[in-house]
């Protein structure tokens, strides 16, 4: 190839080892490099097989470092107001959570303090929270409503990710959560909840571009499976993808039930049936594991981890970064924890962080591996293999991050990147 015909990129990474998380295992390419143009990868391979005269505007050089896909945190709720560590001193003082609860504690104290914070203080709370994570190599990341409860502040959780998505150096997907807990003004009326969120809620922020898709909280302290239903039947005809928090604490078939509609996700899963397994398996539904819950509530039950191997279904790993059950910002404690609690394997959990957790966003065509005509996400690693990233516990080697193809150092220590 002569020098004209040369492809002229507008960035290169070299001496690099890949994790491309394509095909089998990791995808590792020892020795390899990627090319990136108008912010899609042109070019990956070995560095021996680059093609002969190719040029860049800018070259990086790795240095050695392992590259994988940017980490894709698809399950989180955190754009909220409030704190609750006082409810988590009280609970290790003895104090029952139904007696947290009568004093106006649980979801309802994140749901009153939400409510009344402004859309900037909402943004202000949520930085340092997004920061950890992107300074870990996330750069997607999901974000749940369901702490506003009315049309009015369901909306404004919903604007706030959106911004944290402008300002931010992440791309970020909402997610409606309406069906989340039932507000102190409809208790004794769930079925007049659902009806609001269905009928008003959802229509006025589809309407408005705020909802990716659409989620419930089907549990035996949440919604039923017939009210989950109903919410499931107004994402369809507003054309959303839903997801579900599904056997958590109990079979409510609600794995099955989210199948049915084809749902991108079932998450939890610590209750999960054969027959829920299944019923994933045949519509292509992804397991989101969540064991930072799984860890802060000290529950003793394992999601059916062998199962869904046996049966193909893919799992991905995520923070759950919430205030009351997972108050983690972070991907990789979440990665070692899954291979700590659940035996998923470090191979398995960096999957669960790429690309299953794409493809539990229904992003798979675009990001969370790396593959010629994606977006150009990725991040360095100062690691001597991918295993590494299951393994280390309270450490971050990212090195830098890369957000369709602009390259930047992650600040450790909480600081906005």
């Amino acid at each position: 190839m002569n020098d004209s015909a040369a492809p002229a990129w507008d960035a290169l990474w070299r001496h690099v080892h890949l994790a491309t998380m394509a095909g089998e295992g990791y995808g590792a390419i020892e020795h390899g490099a990627v090319a990136v143009k108008d912010g899609r990868i042109a070019w990956v391979g070995a560095e021996s097989a680059l093609p002969a005269g190719a040029r860049a505007a800018r070259e990086h050089d790795g240095a050695g470092a392992w590259l994988t896909p940017g980490l894709v945190d698809c399950h989180t709720h955190i754009v909220y107001a409030g704190n609750r560590s006082d409810e988590f001193e009280a609970r290790l003082n003895g104090v029952p959570y139904e007696e947290i609860a009568r004093r106006g504690g649980g979801i309802v104290s994140t749901m009153r303090a939400t409510r009344a914070a402004t859309p900037a203080e909402l943004l202000a709370a949520s930085r340092p929270r997004v920061a950890s994570l992107l300074a870990e190599g996330v750069t997607t990341l999901e974000i749940k409503s369901g702490y506003g409860l009315d049309t009015a502040n369901e909306a404004k959780m919903l604007r706030v990710a959106r911004e944290v998505g402008r300002t931010l150096p992440v791309r970020v997907c909402t997610t409606f959560l309406g069906a989340h807990a039932v507000p102190p003004e409809f208790q004794g009326r769930p079925d007049d909840f659902i009806a609001l969120m269905c009928d008003e809620t959802l229509p006025a922020l589809a309407a408005a571009g705020l909802v990716d898709a659409v989620d419930a909280f089907c549990e035996n302290i949440g919604f039923t499976p017939a009210q989950t239903e109903r919410m499931f039947q107004a994402a369809a005809a507003h054309k959303l993808p839903v997801k579900l928090h599904a056997e958590q604490l109990s079979d409510q078939g609600g794995a099955a039930l989210v199948a049915r509609f084809k749902g991108l996700s079932a998450d939890h899963l610590e209750c999960l049936s054969a027959e829920g397994v299944a019923a994933m398996a045949a519509a292509g539904t992804v397991a989101v594991l969540l064991p930072g819950a799984f860890y802060f509530l000290r529950e003793t039950r394992l999601p059916p981890v062998q199962a869904l191997r046996d049966a193909g279904v893919p799992m991905a790993v995520s923070t759950d970064c919430n205030p009351g059950t997972s108050p983690m910002p972070s991907l990789l404690a979440a990665m070692n924890m899954a291979c700590t609690f659940f035996r998923l394997t470090p191979q398995e959990a960096l999957a669960g962080a790429t690309r299953h957790a794409a493809a539990a966003l229904g992003r798979a065509g675009e990001i969370g591996t790396l593959e010629v005509g994606k977006r150009a996400d990725f991040a360095l690693w100062a690691i001597d293999r991918p295993a590494d990233l299951g393994y280390a516990m309270g450490f971050n080697p990212c090195r830098q991050v890369v957000n369709a193809g602009v390259a930047r150092e992650p600040r450790q220590g909480g600081g906005l990147p």
